[in-house]
């Protein structure tokens, strides 16, 4: 399929360099013409300023949404009303109402819509999807997200949007975390309440928080703990472990040693299982993280899975299905963090 990436940003290299592999990369979007050529001229593709032209000129397919967050719903309407399907790099968008407008719009256009999150495509985390599945730990009764990292003040002046509430729309609930907010989602089902708090730590020179703490309760009865931060130095990890009502235990840690940052650093530690204690398997996690290991070593793993997700996404566009990770997938992660920082204004249980 014909792929475009509209905004030609940090993380939109290691779409572009994915889009490579799993399509066929034709174009690129920006508002800056300079910046939009510079990028264009890198991979051999032509440059846009404006995405009906593109969509039209290139006969583009897919889109890659990568403009800064509260910027999506205008591109991703704009490309959807062009004709092209879209795939939004995470959060969905800054606000539910921006969520609901985009998925919208792909309704009227007859078109696909999904998010960004690579991280359901890791061997560790799809285990833990089935072993829940299954039925091997029962009904998932408590789900716990942590992702304990650092963002330093160079990251938040390397990019004029980065750090404010109206060109970020928030800080690590927004940015970093919906990785492991959209897995403890995933695991666990659909929420019904939640009370959060959140915090500037030991950033004072951004507007947005770097900490934040949620309680949630799901509808299948089972309950969450979210604790993220932007405030460990030089950053520990992501994890989402699941207990289930039978007393076993399954888990991923996502992200380990210090945080990844597009265009600053790269991915340290392979995902792997950390936590497994199902009956009969308690043995296996050894196993299980040598041969993910010897995948992260052969695979150029800052592309390897976004590339993995877009093959899914073309495929599903193809055959006229629902892709892996959809639109409304990622409205839950923002109806999540937006019910946490209403929780936080009211100093109440925000209800679902």
């Amino acid at each position: 399929m014909n792929i475009a990436i509209i905004g030609p940003a940090k993380v939109a290299h290691l779409h572009a360099k994915a889009a490579q592999s799993a399509g066929n990369l034709v174009a690129v979007y920006g508002r800056d013409q300079a910046r939009a050529d510079a990028f264009a001229g890198q991979y051999g593709i032509n440059a846009y300023t404006d995405i009906a032209q593109m969509v039209a000129q290139e006969n583009v397919d897919v889109c890659i949404v990568c403009t800064p967050h509260p910027a999506h719903r205008v591109v991703t309407v704009a490309a959807l009303e062009a004709g092209a399907n879209v795939l939004v790099e995470k959060p969905l968008a800054a606000s539910v109402e921006d969520c609901d407008a985009m998925i919208e719009a792909a309704k009227r256009a007859n078109r696909f819509l999904g998010t960004v999150s690579q991280r359901r495509f890791y061997d560790s985390s799809t285990r833990v999807k089935q072993a829940i599945d299954d039925g091997k730990i029962g009904n998932p009764a408590l789900g716990v997200a942590q992702l304990l990292g650092w963002r330093s003040k160079e990251y938040y002046e390397s990019d004029p949007w980065r750090g404010t509430w109206e060109t970020e729309g928030g800080g690590v609930m927004v940015n970093q975390a919906p990785h492991q907010l959209d897995l403890l989602l995933w695991y666990m089902g659909e929420p019904e309440s939640v009370f959060g708090v959140w915090a500037n730590v030991n950033h004072p020179f951004i507007e947005v928080e770097d900490t934040a703490l949620a309680i949630v309760r799901f509808k299948n009865g089972g309950l969450g703990n979210i604790m993220l931060s932007n405030s460990q130095k030089p950053g520990l990890y992501g994890k989402v472990h699941i207990h289930g009502q039978n007393g076993a235990s399954v888990g991923v840690q996502t992200d380990g040693g210090s945080m990844f940052v597009a265009g600053q650093s790269t991915i340290q530690d392979p995902p792997v299982n950390d936590l497994w204690t199902v009956p009969g398997e308690e043995t296996l996690l050894a196993g299980w993280a040598a041969e993910e290991s010897a995948k992260f070593q052969a695979v150029d793993n800052m592309t390897y899975y976004f590339a993995e997700q877009l093959r899914e996404f073309c495929q599903a566009v193809g055959e006229g299905r629902a892709p892996a990770v959809t639109g409304e997938d990622g409205r839950r992660v923002v109806q999540l963090f937006q019910a946490i920082y209403e929780s936080q204004r009211t100093g109440a249980v925000v209800k679902f």
